[in-house]
């Protein structure tokens, strides 16, 4: 006589893949917004960060597709539409948020934050976005 509520079941996997979808997605979102509303001079400072890996140019284009990566990843991400590349380029944008924070000498606390988000991008790059998914009702 177990617990049927806590029992691991594959139902229960994709309802957790749904929360963690949805509530990463929500914190992208926030995150997010204030660099895609920010406009050209936020996004020229935030791709600037490119220069990292040798992407000098156009910082304000890169600045604006991390922008987008976040905010509107963070949408797709709860909807499950297009999930792994949408991880892969929400994952992408933490590898470069990882470099500046540490190239900037920022306390370790600080650098976990993008580290967290890439691990559950990575994780959702194996995984996809589940069950309860537009992609899975599209059959991607």
């Amino acid at each position: 006589m177990g617990n049927k509520i806590f029992k691991t079941s594959t139902g229960s996997m994709h309802f957790a893949l749904l929360i963690i979808r949805v509530g990463f997605g929500a914190f992208y979102m926030i995150h997010g917004w204030p660099k895609i509303t920010g406009g050209v001079e936020t996004w020229t400072w935030l791709g600037g960060n490119m220069s990292m890996i040798g992407l000098g140019f156009a910082p304000a284009f890169w600045g604006f597709m991390a922008a987008a990566a976040e905010f509107v990843g963070g949408l797709l991400l709860i909807l499950g539409v297009l999930t792994r590349p949408v991880v892969a380029l929400m994952g992408f944008t933490m590898v470069i948020a990882t470099m500046m924070h540490i190239q900037a000498g920022d306390p370790i606390n600080t650098i976990m934050n993008p580290l967290k988000g890439l691990v559950v991008f990575v994780a959702f790059l194996f995984s996809g976005a589940g069950k309860y998914s537009v992609d899975n009702m599209l059959g991607r």
